[in-house]
């Protein structure tokens, strides 16, 4: 792992073979997810005075942005976890599924904001044709978009004015550049410089 593993034996001695193999196990994590912020792997046997075989408890703790992983393996109803490689295989691949979904989660977010920026358009009425419902924004870089009196959100197109300010959204029409939404963000601004058709 990019960031110190920390790994705490309980009740039992520490072990370079089991370090070893929680090392590997934990550095296959970073090809799952690259954001882990920190590790820590606590191996528990329970009191000695059981006598039965000692089964072994995993618990992970896993740090990444915005959350946190933690997988509590106990070890009552599983007699595989007698075998310390069982039970650590067990634990982190069970850590392994929670941090791909987490990373699944991150990604939708991301590209959903992303998407929801790329689609944001601010820009003013500069052409009505309320006889042909539809008119034109142009954008605050200076282009023009059409759009119909459909796409103008709370049925407000008969309230529109040259120069209202407006947020959109934009898509590819068979014409060209065309809002598929449309919103008015403040009050009706004349402008001296626009004309009506």
């Amino acid at each position: 792992m990019k960031l110190p593993l920390q790994i705490v034996f309980r009740n039992m001695e520490r072990s370079e073979s089991i370090e070893q193999r929680v090392q590997e196990l934990a550095e296959k994590l970073d090809s799952f997810c690259d954001s882990i912020m920190s590790c820590r792997v606590v191996i528990q046997l329970p009191h000695r005075h059981h006598v039965q075989g000692n089964k072994f408890s995993i618990r992970i703790d896993i740090t990444v942005p915005d959350s946190e992983i933690v997988v509590d393996r106990e070890p009552s109803n599983h007699a595989e976890y007698e075998d310390i490689n069982a039970a650590l295989r067990d634990a982190f691949d069970t850590t392994r599924r929670q941090l791909e979904d987490y990373v699944q989660r991150r990604r939708h977010q991301v590209k959903r904001h992303e998407h929801e920026q790329d689609q944001a358009q601010f820009g003013q009425i500069t052409k009505l044709l309320p006889e042909q419902d539809y008119g034109i924004v142009t954008t605050n870089d200076g282009r023009n978009v059409y759009f119909h009196a459909n796409s103008v959100s709370n049925h407000e197109f008969a309230k529109l004015r040259l120069g209202t300010e407006v947020k959109f959204a934009e898509e590819e029409g068979d014409k060209g550049p065309q809002a598929s939404t449309l919103r008015v963000l403040n009050e009706v601004q004349e402008k001296t410089d626009l004309q009506v058709v």
